[in-house]
């Protein structure tokens, strides 16, 4: 399943936009707004991840 390209976008040039879009406020959003207070990379780069990452029940 690929995720829309607008929060691909999003993550690769706001992180925490990125990870707030697909994920909501929670925890995930916090530690990209953390990360990205460190350095762009760290942010862009977990965001990324996030948003790239197979979900969970594809394992199932």
């Amino acid at each position: 399943m690929s995720r829309p390209v607008g929060r691909v976008v999003a993550a690769a040039l706001l992180p925490p936009l990125g990870v707030y879009l697909e994920e909501g406020a929670g925890r995930p959003f916090q530690i990209a707004c953390g990360l990205t207070l460190l350095g762009f990379l760290p942010g862009a780069g977990y965001a990324l991840w996030r948003l790239l990452r197979r979900p969970d029940h594809a394992f199932a």
